[in-house]
């Protein structure tokens, strides 16, 4: 079975679209994503897709619809037409191939793209830029690869959105921004900072997401850049990547095959997590409603849970166990070292956002729907 032939999903996404948003806002603009296949990037397209569907039917045989057009950026075509296989030959969909670290190539091919259209360049509304490397295996193997993205890779596209035009740019950033709590707070507003050791290669995806915002308040100022920076916490769904080597993705796997819950350490580490459904709605939020230069934290002190009652919870909801085992060096290497990093997101409840769907639920949703893919 596909993602998008699953009633479960399928609900999780017309939840989204049911929100109480401006959707109109976006009628008739375009969209453009890095990390377009990415866990947050390919839901956010599945949601967008879904309400212009959904809209061009009810409109029928009215007035036409002018949706949300939708640009998908990656360097892998193939994996991307596998992804959006629904939408490949939509008129709202495009997938442009590019590396988003080589400025001449990325411009090249956008504007190559815009051409293809009728159009003299690539026109662009709005900007999330969400490719990066986001799990421990990756910040080990690729720490270099790591912090390009998350700075290089984030001003060529910060670049091309001020020089046409664009209405807004988000850029994807983290809990990880907050480093490790200094024991004064139980949990992080937007404001807090904790310590980071930037003398190491773990450095490198926080200490380059910290840049990658100073960056983005850089063009606000400079450029006149309309800039919302959305703080992700540890996000998962049925659309994580299969080699995502995070703990909580690494439980899942083990429950979607009905084995043993294997945690790595004593499991006392106490984090929030984000249901990507949620966390896709976050981020609209923030498109929709934020403030221009300010940031945001995604998530809800419902799923907030310890590493131990999170691999006890979905070995309940298996009907198996969990065990003990201890993680070799390599992956150790890309492990944060945070104890206890819980988030506050008062200032988006501010704008009206709420999380739709509690821990439990969440897990169960993720675990049944690729159960479902690898089964059906």
């Amino acid at each position: 079975m596909r993602l998008l032939e699953n009633e479960i999903y399928l609900s999780d996404l017309d939840t989204v679209c049911g929100l109480d948003l401006p959707w109109q806002e976006l009628d008739g603009k375009s969209i453009m994503i890095s990390g377009a296949t990415g866990m947050i990037g390919s839901t956010l397209i599945d949601v967008l897709m879904r309400r212009n569907r959904r809209m061009e039917e009810r409109n029928a045989g009215k007035q036409p619809f002018s949706g949300c057009r939708i640009i998908a950026l990656g360097r892998n075509e193939e994996k991307a037409k596998a992804r959006f296989e629904e939408y490949w030959e939509d008129p709202l969909f495009s997938f442009v191939r590019c590396d988003i670290n080589d400025r001449q190539g990325l411009t090249g091919s956008l504007d190559g793209a815009g051409r293809m259209h009728g159009d003299s360049a690539m026109t662009v509304d709005y900007v999330f830029h969400a490719a990066s490397n986001t799990h421990p295996v990756a910040y080990a193997n690729d720490p270099i690869g790591t912090v390009v993205t998350n700075i290089i890779g984030l001003d060529n596209l910060l670049s091309f959105a001020s020089e046409h035009g664009c209405r807004r740019f988000l850029f994807a950033s983290s809990n990880e921004i907050y480093g490790e709590n200094r024991g004064d707070v139980e949990l992080f507003d937007e404001a807090y900072c904790g310590y980071i050791d930037c003398n190491t290669m773990r450095a490198g995806y926080p200490e380059s997401k910290r840049a990658g915002e100073a960056l983005c308040q850089a063009y606000l100022r400079q450029k006149d850049l309309d800039v919302v920076i959305p703080r992700f916490t540890r996000s998962f769904g049925p659309t994580l990547l299969r080699t995502d080597t995070k703990a909580l993705s690494q439980f899942i796997k083990k429950g979607v095959s009905r084995e043993d819950i294997v945690l790595k350490s004593a499991g006392t580490q106490f984090f929030s997590y984000t249901y990507v459904c949620d966390a896709v709605s976050g981020l609209l939020y923030c498109l929709l409603k934020g403030e221009c230069g300010e940031a945001y934290n995604i998530a809800d002190v419902s799923c907030d849970i310890t590493l131990r009652d999170l691999a006890g919870l979905i070995a309940e909801l298996v009907g198996k166990k969990v065990i003990f085992d201890i993680p070799d060096a390599v992956e150790a290497a890309g492990y944060s070292k945070a104890t206890k990093a819980r988030m506050d997101s008062t200032k988006l409840q501010h704008l009206g956002w709420k999380a739709r769907f509690d821990m439990k639920t969440a897990l169960s949703h993720t675990i049944e729907v690729i159960r479902g893919m690898d089964e059906g």
